[in-house]
């Protein structure tokens, strides 16, 4: 029972994209493709333990889901259209032709990140669609209620189906334009994998961490002279560089300045050191995502916490704010100045960001930190505290409660 349980967690995992990909291209609505694919899923559950795994657990899944979908289909088909039902039910057509790269899931999310919607409404539909995320990890991703994500989830299918937005990869020339959104979809996917914020998820997701790496890869084959897309590949290869050191054996998230770098992998360090050089010479001023994977680069640099060059960390980070002024790059940057300039510089700086991060875990575990540092313990566990109550990752909740209960 074991090994089919994750049997089928792995298949969620390789296979929700697909299917609900192969649905969509096939009967063009997103609603049915999801919960088609639910209820696929939702079969495995019930018949693999008694009847095994298939050999082929994503065939099965997509012939289930489309099986799924034609008897919704009937069900609720009143019109009188029936050689259409026919079409569904056998699939005849020729394929629709394919944009540059032949993946399924780029179409899917080319199609959830369309200029109609909202941005925010771009990256919540893909990271539902595309990545299997839950309604609630993605409202904690967005720091808004679980019931607002949903309405907004809701809403983009709803604005896809109503304005027959096209299944397909775009056009060449209109690429540039529709990349900002991909991009956004995929470091959020990422980030939801490098600190998974589910309770009863793993505290590192590979899985994510893995499939929005592939997907910058073809992004990055597709556009291959975006800075942007090689900067955010670049920050993702030096961030999942770490990723086997940053969860001790017992579950608890490592700090930069604990882990151990000669765990790091090389080939992955170098492989996003090399993009942000190429992107340096480029010449051309650098976007978001260049400046933080040049920050990343130098952090993956230095041997040991103690040869950081943090001044030229806090310059990159001057020049970020400069392009992104948000309050979670403010408190980036207050840990930077807390190693150049003391913890008591930093810590008036994130005590300005309070009223616009008080619902978020990091704040409230910086500033218990920097208090810590300064000797004012009390006020350092009651921070403690709310960024416990905050934390949705298991491995860091446990970091956070060591480090509280260890305060004199």
């Amino acid at each position: 029972m074991a090994d089919v349980r994750e049997a089928i967690t792995q298949a969620h995992h390789e296979e929700w994209a697909r299917v609900v990909a192969s649905l969509t291209r096939r009967f063009g609505d997103l609603d049915i493709a999801e919960d088609a694919a639910a209820e696929a899923f939702a079969a495995a559950v019930e018949r693999w333990p008694a009847d095994g795994v298939p050999p082929n657990p994503g065939a099965w899944l997509t012939t289930t889901a489309n099986r799924k979908a034609i008897d919704r289909i009937r069900r609720e088909n009143k019109r009188d259209d029936k050689q259409k039902e026919a079409q569904m039910v056998y699939d005849d057509d020729p394929p629709e032709p394919i944009g540059a790269i032949d993946d399924e899931r780029l179409r899917l999310i080319f199609t959830c990140c369309h200029p109609a919607l909202a941005m925010e409404s771009r990256v919540a539909l893909t990271l539902r669609m595309v990545g299997g995320l839950t309604v609630p990890e993605i409202a904690r991703a967005f720091l808004v209620q679980e019931t607002a994500m949903g309405r907004r989830i809701t809403r983009a299918k709803a604005k896809i189906k109503a304005a027959r937005i096209p299944f397909r990869v775009p056009a060449a020339e209109d690429l540039p334009a529709r990349v900002c959104g991909v991009l956004a979809v995929v470091y959020l996917a990422f980030n939801e994998g490098y600190l998974a914020t589910g309770p009863d998820t793993d505290p590192v997701r590979h899985d994510l961490t893995a499939e929005a790496i592939r997907l910058t890869r073809l992004i990055r084959a597709l556009m291959p002279e975006d800075g942007e897309v090689a900067g955010l590949l670049a920050l993702m290869l030096l961030t999942e560089a770490r990723r086997t050191t940053r969860v001790s054996a017992s579950g608890e998230l490592v700090a930069l300045d604990e882990q151990d770098r000669g765990a790091w992998d090389a080939s992955l360090i170098a492989e996003g050191h090399r993009l942000v050089r190429e992107r340096l010479a480029a010449g051309v001023a650098p976007g978001r995502y260049q400046i933080l994977a040049a920050i990343s680069a130098v952090h993956t640099s230095a041997r040991d916490m103690r040869d950081t060059d943090w001044s030229q960390i806090v310059a990159l980070y001057d020049q970020l704010v400069r392009l992104d002024p948000s309050p979670i790059i403010a408190l980036n940057r207050a840990i930077a100045v807390a190693e150049l300039d003391g913890p008591d510089v930093a810590l008036a700086a994130v005590d300005r960001l309070g009223d616009k991060l008080a619902g978020y875990h990091a704040y409230h575990a910086t500033r218990a930190d920097l208090l810590r540092r300064l000797g004012r313990s009390q006020k350092s566990r009651a921070a403690y505290d709310k960024a416990i109550e905050l934390a949705g990752n298991t491995a860091e909740t446990a970091y956070l409660t060591r480090r509280r209960d260890q305060l004199g």
